[in-house]
């Protein structure tokens, strides 16, 4: 049988640095894994993904690049339950929300979803709650807060730890809610109320950032019961999609206004900019991570049936995994 030794001549180093040879295979005692180098970074891009069957704006999302989630619509003048399903390549009709809105907020998984909030028609908010199991929605309790803040609620987490963060008009608020699979209740207050924001994150370490009113610049960082300032947003922009987690978060789209394609990467401290989205758009559904994002449909305007997939860079060292 053949060894690393044999084939190279010399056996794997033990280093505290990253070498730059190419093809080098090496242990780095600082971050206790196996790496090697290719010596080609790809940089980061946006790349059109499969078409929506339907547009939609003002959505909810969930899910990752390659199983994602998208529910409730804004066409004029009656907002529709329609939730559609993404497989990394197209999408297919999945179960109608039970109760039909738009400006909603929603997190999770495509088979363990969440949506919560947002207009059921014209300026009329609902508090109600639904989980999807990956074919239908069922109905969950309210939300706590007047139901009149409901609206452009933005969230976070998972189907059984959610955050529902911020909300309104009218007025602006800093409610902070969580959910825990049953009930709803109310958590940290927000130190920039704002509505209409991006996020990512869990429950116990989430992040907000952007908003109405004024596209707002700022990020804010939750610990599971209250939230402290981050590092600013190069973009101040409202109606944006976000993703990803506390450390590792992407904020791409929005309006500014006018609409706008910036896109942001956040490592826990502060914000770089990354490559634009290919088409200039605001309320988009989101989901995925910093480095698989995933944008659906939007405002243009008109409502979008565009799907935008972002892969982060790819350096030229690479961590070797048994998985």
């Amino acid at each position: 049988m053949a060894t690393y030794k044999g084939i190279k001549g010399f056996s794997i180093q033990n280093l505290s640095a990253d070498p730059t040879t190419v093809g080098q295979v090496w242990y780095n005692s600082t971050d206790q894994v196996f790496k090697y180098y290719t010596g080609v970074a790809t940089p980061a891009s946006w790349a059109s993904g499969g078409t929506l069957p339907t547009a939609q704006t003002r959505a909810g999302g969930a899910g990752t690049q390659t199983a994602g989630l998208i529910f409730g619509n804004s066409p004029s003048p009656v907002p529709n339950g329609l939730t559609q399903e993404y497989n990394g390549s197209s999408w297919t009709a999945g179960g109608d929300l039970n109760t039909a809105r738009f400006n909603l907020g929603g997190c999770g998984l495509q088979t363990a979803a969440l949506a919560f909030g947002g207009f059921i028609d014209g300026d009329a908010p609902t508090k109600a709650t639904e989980e999807y199991d990956g074919a239908s929605w069922t109905s969950a309790n309210n939300m706590v807060r007047p139901g009149i803040n409901t609206r452009y609620v933005t969230g976070a987490g998972t189907q059984t730890a959610a955050l529902g963060i911020g909300g309104s008009p009218p007025g602006t608020l800093g409610t902070t809610e969580e959910y825990d699979g049953t009930n709803w209740t109310t958590g940290g207050t927000l130190g920039t109320v704002r509505y209409a924001a991006g996020a990512a994150g869990t429950q116990t370490a989430g992040l907000v950032f952007g908003g109405r009113p004024g596209a707002i610049t700022a990020t804010e960082e939750y610990n599971g019961s209250s939230w402290t300032a981050g590092g600013v947003l190069g973009t101040g922009r409202q109606y944006l999609g976000g993703c990803g987690t506390q450390t590792a978060a992407l904020a791409f789209g929005g309006q500014i206004p006018p609409a706008t394609g910036a896109t942001e990467a956040y490592n826990g401290t502060s914000w770089t900019a990354q490559p634009n989205m290919i088409t200039d758009r605001y309320h988009i559904a989101s989901a995925g991570t910093q480095t698989a994002a995933l944008a659906m449909g939007g405002f243009l305007p008109g409502a979008s049936n565009a799907t935008e997939e972002f892969t982060g860079i790819s350096p030229a060292t690479k961590t070797i995994t048994t998985t």
